[in-house]
């Protein structure tokens, strides 16, 4: 990010002359350091809304057996992650409009750094699943309310801000993913100190939101009678864009998933080795990471994201259609596509900062897609696991992933049209 653009969100942050407040530009003056505080405590928080889950996926093997989990607990500590996204995130509104988003998401990330200091000296498995789902809760109020956030200090530069944290997120998947091992042999092999490394993390972004919620509250408490209220946004559920963002959302985060939990596995069974196979995941996660910065950047420049949402499908087609016929001839090839792929979450959020007006829109439809979106991705892995077992292949799940793609395109084109929430529900600015 160039020094003019860092300046730019200063002076916005500092400002704040938005559309959707009817206040004075003096009401809302900020401290000079507010700006580069909030970049900074964007990327640390989006850095860590992945490790606990990935950290976990690269032990798992050594957890279950370590707290002597049965089938049925492991199976239920692989599915919580989309739960707890889908029930704390739609807490996420009301916690926001009492307390504040930068409350709130410091709250998140105080939580998640402390589930990741229990988990490690859990002595049980519901112990364990209870500090994971701490962290989880963390994670989900954070995922609603950094659009918000974006929204509210960097109204003018939503496709950038939204680029910064979401190839932050993939660099703290991706990072968590292929360090975990490594870290964890060096420090002796325990899978608990392996776990217990990432809270450092979690740790360190929650000081920059410190000063921040402190500020965000002298802000509120200063701020007028005749302020609009940020619980003032529209019904979302009436809203046709919402619904399509929301399942967009959910059938990208299926894919997501579905690739993450399984591509591994159609490798080997293809002649791939294990430590290759691992290697290539490695490759469809870290594309994620500069397409999360130029994705975003390019979206929000644009009036119809749909084209971006066709072109991403279209690469899942090939990836998958590569699967299909040549799994180890063209592994590398297709691992980049369903990198590409994948970027469609990137896509999604910049989309909901774009298709509501006012930062109570968007907490509004933050939360709608991401709950609504996550509910619908937890079903996938689990059929994809179960077409696998009863068929003996990958034909059939391939098929359906191949399926899905369809109406996840329909849906982005849907959700990429010029227009918001607000106009839909028959609101005003």
């Amino acid at each position: 990010m160039s020094d003019e653009e860092v300046q730019t969100m200063n002076r916005q942050a500092a400002v704040h002359t938005r559309r959707d407040e009817a206040l004075p530009a003096s009401a809302h003056v900020a401290p000079k350091w507010l700006g580069p505080v909030l970049i900074v405590g964007i990327v640390l928080a989006a850095l860590n809304l992945r490790p606990a889950i990935t950290s976990l996926g690269a032990l798992f093997e050594e957890t279950r057996t370590g707290l002597h989990m049965s089938g049925t607990v492991a199976g239920l500590i692989t599915s919580v992650p989309a739960l707890c996204f889908a029930v704390f995130g739609i807490t996420a509104p009301r916690l926001s409009r009492r307390f504040g988003p930068a409350a709130v998401v410091c709250a998140g990330m105080a939580a998640v750094a402390a589930g990741l200091l229990i988990r490690p000296f859990a002595d049980s498995a519901a112990a364990f699943l209870a500090a994971s789902a701490l962290s989880l809760a963390g994670i989900a109020l954070t995922n609603v309310l950094l659009p918000v956030i974006v929204k509210r200090w960097f109204p003018d530069r939503v496709g950038t801000m939204t680029g910064l944290y979401s190839m932050a997120l993939a660099a703290g998947t991706s990072l968590a993913a292929a360090a975990t091992v490594p870290l964890t042999s060096a420090l002796g092999g325990s899978w608990r100190t392996g776990l217990l490394i990432w809270a450092v993390l979690a740790l360190a972004a929650v000081l920059p939101w410190l000063p921040i919620a402190a500020a965000s509250r002298r802000e509120k408490a200063a701020a007028p009678a005749s302020a609009v209220r940020e619980d003032a946004g529209p019904s979302v559920i009436r809203s046709r864009t919402a619904w399509a963002l929301a399942c967009y959302f959910g059938l990208q985060a299926t894919g997501a998933y579905v690739t993450m939990g399984w591509l591994p596995q159609i490798f080997r069974d293809a002649g791939v080795s294990a430590s290759t196979a691992g290697v290539l995941l490695a490759v469809t996660m870290v594309m994620g990471v500069p397409l999360a910065f130029v994705i975003p950047r390019l979206a929000g420049r644009m009036r119809h994201q749909g084209p971006i949402a066709v072109t991403l499908g279209l690469f899942g087609f090939a990836g998958y259609l590569g699967l299909y016929l040549a799994p180890a001839a063209g592994a590398w090839a297709w691992a980049l596509l369903l990198g590409i792929s994948n970027c469609a979450f990137p896509l999604v959020i910049t989309m909901i900062g774009l298709r509501a007006k006012s930062p109570a829109g968007v907490v509004k439809l933050s939360a709608f897609a991401q709950s609504t979106g996550y509910l619908i991705s937890i079903p996938g892995p689990l059929v994809i696991g179960t077409l696998y077992q009863h068929s003996g292949g990958w034909d059939l799940p391939l098929a359906l992933m191949t399926a899905l793609l369809v109406p996840q395109i329909a849906l982005g084109v849907l959700a990429g049209r010029d227009r918001t929430i607000e106009d839909e529900c028959g609101m005003r600015d």
